[in-house]
């Protein structure tokens, strides 16, 4: 299935009354705005093969005689890598690429983002299960703002973005990012007051 049906058909199925949506607003959901001739064309396509459906509600997804959804995949913005470039903020013109991923794999949270690890700082976490090694897909819930300590989170920091466990030192002031790692990496310490961004809670780990 190409990639565009693919965004349509995970719009049609979170977004309350997606069904409804215009042509326009649609396409400015999936990231292809002005071009809602796309949109039309795509839904034609998954029309014809049976995912969508056109009511007097607009378009439905098709379910199968279990009640489910006929699509189970979901495309997940890839917006960088940890520890690497620029900063990478979860926002359209930073995606790189997406990751199709079955909804069975997956947390049932709406706003994920991944980032390809880079290195080894953190080979010795575990996130349901899993460690974060070079070159896998680290999940990120970019909704999630309530951090306990020793949660796995994306901070931006100078620019670069790097997951590290998280500790809340409030008596002191102060944020401790720490590594989980064989090789030896000092702690990170910051101010409450230092500019950095937290920009989500890892949630899983797709290894490579």
């Amino acid at each position: 299935m190409h990639l565009t049906q693919k965004k349509i058909i995970e719009v049609i199925s979170e977004q309350t009354g997606a069904g409804k949506l215009s042509l326009r607003k649609m396409a400015d959901l999936i990231e292809v705005s002005g071009k809602p001739q796309i949109v039309k064309h795509h839904l034609t396509q998954l029309v014809k093969k049976g995912f969508l459906r056109f009511t007097e509600a607009g378009y439905q997804l098709v379910k199968n005689e279990s009640g489910k959804s006929t699509s189970s995949l979901i495309a997940i913005p890839i917006v960088g890598a940890t520890n690497y470039g620029s900063p990478t903020i979860f926002a359209k013109e930073n995606i790189e690429k997406y990751l199709r991923v079955s909804s069975k794999l997956l947390p049932k949270k709406k706003k994920l983002f991944g980032l390809v690890a880079n290195g080894v700082s953190m080979n010795k976490s575990l996130v349901n299960g899993k460690n974060i090694e070079n070159g896998d897909f680290v999940i990120v819930d970019s909704e999630a703002k309530n951090f306990k300590n020793e949660d796995i989170v994306v901070a931006i920091i100078d620019g670069m973005a790097t997951a590290k466990k998280i500790i809340k030192e409030k008596a002191k002031k102060r944020i401790v990012l720490l590594s989980e790692s064989t090789d030896d990496f000092l702690p990170i310490y910051l101010d409450e007051s230092d500019d950095f961004i937290i920009n989500g809670k890892v949630v899983d780990v797709i290894k490579r």
